[in-house]
């Protein structure tokens, strides 16, 4: 099967990495993958929820699609006076996937946040949140190291994101929109730099599909976030 833009079937669009994209945050970075273009910053705080343990950090996530990130305007969920479902769902992915790269005793009495803002929108939000989301989030870590705030890096592994799917019965990585939009099975895979899996999220829009389709899908993202972790690497250390 040819794709739209001419990909092999287990290749990723062209991803770019920008980091300090914005001058006041501790972290941030714009990530670029194919015409899915995402705004990460993270932003710590002196203090923790009142769930956190005591001398322990905690590091959370927003995220939220500009009006224009689609081909049509949408509302912001700020006119809706609640957060949309599907912001919702992500956002708690970002969460979770980021607290998993961090050392919350080493975080202290801290909390960051990464608000990941779509400025452009093709497919991959969520994933590129993470991939994104985990650069902001080691920018400022770094810069509280630097700073003389914690006495060590609280990082314990980098974290990346990407999906694939299956379209017309063909297992392929990386699904821009036009392949996302008619998609009999989506899949979202997080994994640390140890190829150890974080997050999976696999449905069947379509139709069912097998664990011998789920193993393939998961084996193309796993080359996918390994192309991703080097991409991540030479933004931080390049």
């Amino acid at each position: 099967m040819k794709r739209q833009d001419g990909r092999a079937l287990d290749e990723l669009r062209p991803v770019k990495i920008t980091t300090d994209f914005v001058k006041f945050a501790e972290g941030s970075c714009l990530i670029e993958c194919g015409d899915t273009k995402v705004l990460c910053c993270a932003s710590v705080e002196d203090r923790t929820p009142p769930h956190v343990p005591e001398g322990q950090g905690w590091v959370t996530a927003e995220y939220s699609m500009l009006p224009r990130a689609n081909r049509e305007r949408s509302r912001r969920d700020i006119s809706k006076l609640k957060l949309s479902g599907r912001s919702a769902e992500i956002q708690r992915l970002v969460g979770r996937s980021l607290r998993a790269a961090v050392d919350m005793k080493k975080l202290g009495g801290h909390t960051i946040t990464v608000d990941c803002d779509v400025l452009q929108g093709d497919g991959g939000t969520r994933t590129a949140s993470v991939t994104g989301g985990f650069v902001a989030l080691a920018l400022a870590c770094r810069r509280m190291v630097r700073t003389g705030v914690l006495g060590a890096n609280p990082i314990r592994r980098y974290v990346t994101g990407v999906s694939a799917g299956i379209v017309d019965d063909t297992a392929m990585l990386d699904l821009q929109y036009s392949e996302d939009s008619r998609a009999q099975v989506d899949l979202n895979c997080v994994m640390n730099e140890l190829g150890e899996l974080i997050e999976l999220q696999g449905t069947g829009e379509g139709r069912a599909f097998t664990l011998e389709e789920q193993q393939a899908l998961v084996r193309l993202c796993a080359k996918g976030n390994r192309e991703l972790l080097k991409l991540q690497r030479a933004a931080l250390e390049g």
